[in-house]
Parts: structure tokens; C-alpha cells; sequence
């Protein structure tokens, strides 16, 4: 068995819910490598993401684990099984971890929701906008890890599931740039926001309820609602969220995020005024 160096946050979700339904049938690692004829220690890699694991193992797992859940059990399954190698790979080892496994879920994702208090969202900026944000980090990038960063960015753009994007308005004042960079950004959120995919929202200073949007998350819909996942922005890279606790908090707070914010057409024409603004 050849261990895997650097897992992927999608082999890694796969491992993890391996392990929980291990544990919600009460049995221990020993306990289940002997349902599988394994040494323990590989029951360990595979809940780990050292080590893949073959269908007719994940059905075993599962059928001993008492999950009745088909649909489930089908969505691992396809987690353990596929080989295609994404686009984001060319990244690897130019870009960091973060970077790769966020594209990795973005393209396995039925559906994505995002909410910006200080930025536009990554899947809407322009490219000078981009280039403004990246070139804003400190410590300074090179200009070949900016160049990079730029056009993985762009490759994440490529996206045709559906997708809502509630942006405060203090992400749409914010100057990223110089004037003509954000009134460039707005004109290309108008143009984005008639695109049938993509939904825009806009929550203006003077609505109420701003309380219940006071931080940036992006949520991502898996094959089934116990495979969504939270991504929240961490000081070095993407932190994922996915227990089903922290989901049903997540999915409330949209709730009310979206309930404070103005519906489409109302969010072009804010938009739209402002940038007559600039």
C-alpha cells in the first residue's frame, strides 16, 4: 500500500465520513479492519486519506456500519472511484494547498452561495481587480506567484452551476485599485447578474440585519446536503467546514443573510447607481 503524500480536501472529506459512520456504529478501528480481513493500522490510513479505498471496501464498510442511506453510500462511493485529474493540478506545487482543494470542491459542487463583506467575490472580479487584491498581500508576492494566483483565479471562473453572491455594500465602495478598477468591477457585476447562473444581492448599509452577515463565507452544495461544505477565509489558506452542527448553522445564517438583503433587481439598480458614482 503506497500512502498518499498530500491528500486532497476531497479525499480527505471521504476519510472523514468514513470514520463518523464507524463511530456512530460503535465499533473501533481494530474491530473494523478485522470486517475487512485488514491490519488495523490501514483502517487508520484509509480514515486518515493515506490510502484509497476501492468501492466493493466502501460498500462493505458501509453495510457493516448498518447505513441504509443508498444515496450516501453511492456519493462515497464516486469519491473514492474517480481518476480524472482536474484542471487546478497544473498548480500543484506553485500554488499552495488551499488554493487547489478549493478549485477541487468548486468543480464537484451542485451549487455555490457566497457572502462578501469587504471583497468582491473571487468568481466575480475582474482581472485588474484581482491583481489589485493579490498585489495587497503582504508579505509581497513575486510577480510569477501573482501571474499564478491571476490565472488560477480565472480558471475558477469557468463555472456554470448556479450561484448567489450577497455582497455588502461596503465590498462595492471599498476602493481595491484606483476608480477606474472599481468602476470596471461594478460594470462586470451587472453584466454577471444577467447571466441565468448567477444571482446577485446586495445588502446596503441602511437595511437592518446586518448582524446576521458580519463575516465572508462561501457554501458549497455536495450530491446530498450532508456533504455541503462551509469554506471560511483563514489567516494562511481556506479553513472547510462540514459537520452537520456547524452546517445547520451555516444554512440558517444564509437564510437570514438573504432575508436582509435586496432582492436581484433591486441589487443591479444599487449597483448600477452606484457606479455612476465613481
Amino acid at each position: 500500500m503506497v500512502k498518499r503524500r498530500e491528500p486532497t480536501a476531497r479525499q480527505v472529506r471521504l476519510a472523514t465520513e468514513l470514520r463518523r459512520l464507524r463511530e456512530a456504529a460503535g465499533f473501533n478501528s481494530r474491530q473494523a479492519a478485522e470486517l475487512l480481513g485488514v491490519a488495523p493500522a490501514q483502517i487508520t490510513h484509509i480514515e486518515s486519506a493515506l490510502a484509497g479505498v476501492s468501492e466493493q471496501r466502501v460498500r462493505r464498510l458501509a453495510s457493516h456500519y448498518a447505513c441504509t442511506d443508498e444515496e450516501f453510500v453511492d456519493a462515497l462511493v464516486a469519491m473514492a472511484t474517480e481518476r480524472s485529474t482536474g484542471w487546478w493540478e497544473e498548480y500543484r506545487g506553485l500554488l499552495p494547498t488551499s488554493f487547489l482543494d478549493l478549485s477541487e470542491l468548486e468543480h464537484h459542487a451542485r451549487f455555490l452561495r457566497h457572502v462578501a463583506i469587504l471583497y468582491v467575490p473571487g468568481l466575480l472580479q475582474t482581472e485588474d481587480y484581482s491583481r489589485a487584491v493579490f498585489s495587497a498581500r503582504l508579505p509581497e508576492l513575486t510577480a510569477e506567484e501573482l501571474e499564478l494566483r491571476i490565472q488560477h483565479r480565472k480558471g475558477r471562473q469557468r463555472f456554470v452551476i448556479p450561484y448567489e453572491a450577497v455582497i455588502h455594500e461596503a465590498a462595492l465602495r471599498i476602493r481595491v485599485g484606483d476608480r477606474d478598477t472599481s468602476r470596471a468591477q461594478l460594470t462586470r457585476l451587472l453584466e454577471l447578474s444577467e447571466a441565468e447562473h448567477i444571482t446577485v444581492r446586495v445588502i446596503p448599509f441602511d437595511l437592518d440585519g446586518f448582524a446576521d452577515a458580519s463575516s465572508t463565507m462561501t457554501y458549497v452544495g455536495g450530491p446530498l446536503p450532508k456533504l455541503d461544505t462551509v469554506v471560511r477565509d483563514a489567516l494562511h489558506g481556506s479553513a472547510f467546514i462540514d459537520s452537520e452542527a456547524q452546517l445547520n448553522t451555516y444554512r440558517t445564517t444564509l437564510l437570514k443573510v438573504e432575508a436582509a438583503s435586496l432582492d436581484p433587481g433591486q441589487s443591479r439598480d444599487f449597483i448600477h447607481r452606484l457606479a455612476k458614482e465613481f
